[in-house]
């Protein structure tokens, strides 16, 4: 038998603060969110950032952050209901929303907090594709914690395999078999590679000037990691669409590379557009 890591029980359960008990994953989503707000708040106030003046105020992400999150819990859940399981829930409507049972969509939490600030956007006349690019560059955070949160939890683990890294998880469900960590390879290339390329295109890049910019370059980003760890990752059978060797995962991340690939392509049209324009002189 190769050689495997084999990773302690860890109890789900990080917090007890009385008779309530806050769990890793809930403190992945807290962290994260407190994390995204302070960052967003940062670059909407940094007029650098902008070439000019931001047309954003960074108190208005204070509100935001309830949309945003509002947006990805429903989103979330309503998207593991119809993407991965809707006959069980079409059976049983009462479990749809017992989102304390498990069960919740990446692709439906983009959607839920792609429509909340599109709607807070247009609500408080907003320009749309610049508060989704501040959060764009902001999301991979989530991404990050939410993965680590995955491993610690001992969910979500990938396929058997025989590489030097592979780890046995403590679930029962998982075999006893070493397997690949991919939560972690998520984490590295959805969260913290992501971040790193969303913020070279802020900072260097002065991105947030071509609206749409840094939305896309994450989008297709993600779409792009999701599909190449998805080769790595344990899938489960009968759950979710497959269509011959394309899992579920792969499947519903592949619009997004499409549609990252626009939106990137739109944004870099209208830039080289707009420097076009002939100047005022007076």
């Amino acid at each position: 038998m190769s050689f495997a890591i084999i990773l302690p029980v860890i109890d789900p359960v990080a917090l007890n603060l009385g008779p309530i008990s806050v769990k890793w994953y809930g403190l992945a989503y807290m962290v994260s969110l407190l994390l995204g707000w302070a960052y967003t708040r940062y670059l909407s106030g940094n007029q650098r950032l902008w070439g000019g003046k931001s047309p954003i105020k960074p108190e208005q992400f204070d509100d935001l952050l309830l949309w945003i999150t509002l947006g990805v819990v429903v989103g979330g859940r309503l998207g593991y209901v119809l993407f991965y399981n809707p006959v069980y829930f079409f059976n049983n409507p009462s479990q749809i929303m017992a989102t304390w049972n498990g069960g919740m969509s990446f692709h439906g939490g983009m959607l839920g907090s792609l429509l909340a600030i599109w709607f807070y956007s247009k609500r408080h006349d907003l320009p749309v594709l610049s508060v989704m690019d501040v959060a764009a560059a902001t999301a991979p955070l989530g991404f990050l914690f939410g993965r680590i949160a995955n491993f610690v939890n001992g969910e979500l683990w990938g396929r058997v395999s025989d590489v030097p890294w592979a780890m046995v998880f403590p679930n029962p469900e998982a075999g006893g078999v070493p397997r690949h960590p991919s939560q972690l390879y998520e984490a590295a290339l959805e969260g913290a590679l992501l971040f790193l390329v969303a913020r070279f295109l802020t900072h260097k890049r002065l991105a947030f000037s071509k609206p749409g910019l840094v939305l896309g370059t994450v989008i297709l980003g993600y779409g792009l990691a999701r599909i190449f760890v998805e080769n790595f990752r344990q899938f489960d059978e009968g759950v979710g669409l497959m269509i011959g060797p394309f899992t579920p995962g792969m499947i519903y991340s592949a619009p997004m590379v499409v549609l990252g690939a626009y939106l990137i392509f739109r944004a870099r049209r209208l830039g080289a557009d707009s420097s076009k324009k002939p100047t005022k002189t007076i």
